[in-house]
Formats: structure tokens, C-alpha cells, sequence
């Protein structure tokens, strides 16, 4: 009988690379001074979309001041460029595990309510075979609108979409998180890894199987 196959997920931010990439990547595309003025321009508009709805709505609110108007070639060169940039800030005790499931052949997808914009270079870079992230729209004129194009690919929508890419099959399964935001695709994993800095996640039960920073996902 033949053995599932092997899938590893990962969340990025806080996991893979120290931080928040957003607001990184935001500042890339603006510059530091701009995207300064649009922060603290978007905070009324921020706080109104958090009472709404959560954490989504303030992010959308953000993209929306940030990124309108913004052409699109612009942003995926900046994007390109940024991907290089945290292809070299890989946590070292991820770029471990990563390796690990390289060696066995397991499938590597990466799964990020970050920008598809800058992960996508950077899943080609760091060897995934495929990246799961939230999207830009693009208007016909080539420019960004500010809008997410589809759900923004946090909690429940990581798993959702995870689950479509693997389909039906057989799986065997290690998922890498670092919030609550990944608590739905850790508890679909056979193998459950808290890989973040931080010591305790709210959500996570005594019993959720959750490792702390691993040296090799087997645990060896």
C-alpha cells in the first residue's frame, strides 16, 4: 500500500521571518516618509474596519489609503526585489526544518495572509512548490484599486485553502504557525508546530500537540 504523501505548511509571518512584512513591503513601495503619512492618515478608517470586522477590515482599510492608484508594474518589482531581501531572513531553525521536508520529497506550501506580490517571488526562491497568499486586485488600467482581490488567507481561509490545494488524497501532514491566525491550519495537521518566538498562543489547548521551535520535524 503507498505511504500518504507528505505535505509541510507554513505560515511566514512571525514563522519563517521575524515580524510583520506588511508594513515592510509597504514602505518599499511608498517610501518610508510616505507611507508614514498614509499610516497615520488610514488610522481613523483602520480603527472603524478592526469594530467591523476584525483584523481583515483594518488591513483592507490600510491597502486601500496604501496601495491605490499604485501601478501594478511597480509594485511586482518591488515585490521582486523585497522577496531577495527576505529570502536571507529566514529563521534559521526554519530554514532547518524546510530542508528536512526537502529531503524527504514532501510537499512545501507556504500559506500567508501576507502580499501573493512579494511571496510568490520569494516561494520560488526558498524552493516551495506552491504559495498560498492574499491578493491584489488590479483594475484595467494596469494600477492597483487598493481592494484584495478574493478573502484575505488568514484562520479560517488558510485552512479552507489549504484543504482545496490538497485535495482528497491521503496526507500526511506538518503545519508551522506562530498566532492565532494559525490555529485552524495547525489543528489539520498530524504534526502541529508552534515555531514561534513567543512561548504561549492564545487559542492553542494543552493538548494541541504544539512543539516548540524544533530543530528537524521529526524532531531528531
Amino acid at each position: 500500500m503507498q505511504p500518504p504523501r507528505g505535505v509541510a505548511a507554513f505560515d511566514f509571518d512571525g514563522t519563517l521571518v521575524r515580524g510583520d512584512s506588511l508594513p515592510r513591503f509597504l514602505a518599499r513601495l511608498l517610501g518610508r516618509r510616505r507611507f508614514t503619512t498614509v499610516l497615520v492618515r488610514s488610522g481613523p478608517s483602520m480603527l472603524g474596519g478592526y469594530i467591523r470586522s476584525g483584523r481583515d477590515g483594518s488591513k483592507s482599510a490600510l491597502l486601500a489609503k496604501a496601495v491605490g492608484g499604485v501601478p501594478a508594474e511597480q509594485a511586482v518589482a518591488t515585490g521582486e526585489a523585497f522577496a531577495q531581501v527576505l529570502a536571507e531572513q529566514v529563521r534559521p531553525d526554519m530554514a532547518r526544518s524546510m530542508a528536512w521536508h526537502r529531503s524527504r520529497d514532501h510537499e512545501r506550501i507556504l500559506v500567508s495572509a501576507s502580499l501573493a506580490i512579494y511571496l510568490e517571488p520569494f516561494g520560488r526562491l526558498s524552493g516551495f512548490d506552491r504559495v498560498i497568499a492574499t491578493r491584489l486586485e488590479v483594475g484595467e488600467d494596469g494600477r492597483l484599486t487598493g481592494r484584495i482581490e478574493g478573502p484575505n488567507v488568514r484562520a479560517a481561509q488558510k485552512a479552507f485553502r489549504l484543504s482545496e490545494a490538497i485535495g482528497s488524497d491521503p496526507v500526511e501532514m506538518w503545519a508551522y504557525g506562530d498566532s492565532v491566525g494559525d490555529r485552524e491550519m495547525l489543528a489539520m495537521a498530524d504534526h502541529p508546530v508552534w515555531a514561534g518566538a513567543r512561548r504561549n498562543a492564545r487559542g492553542f489547548s494543552a493538548d494541541a500537540k504544539v512543539v516548540h521551535r524544533p530543530e528537524c520535524a521529526d524532531g531528531s
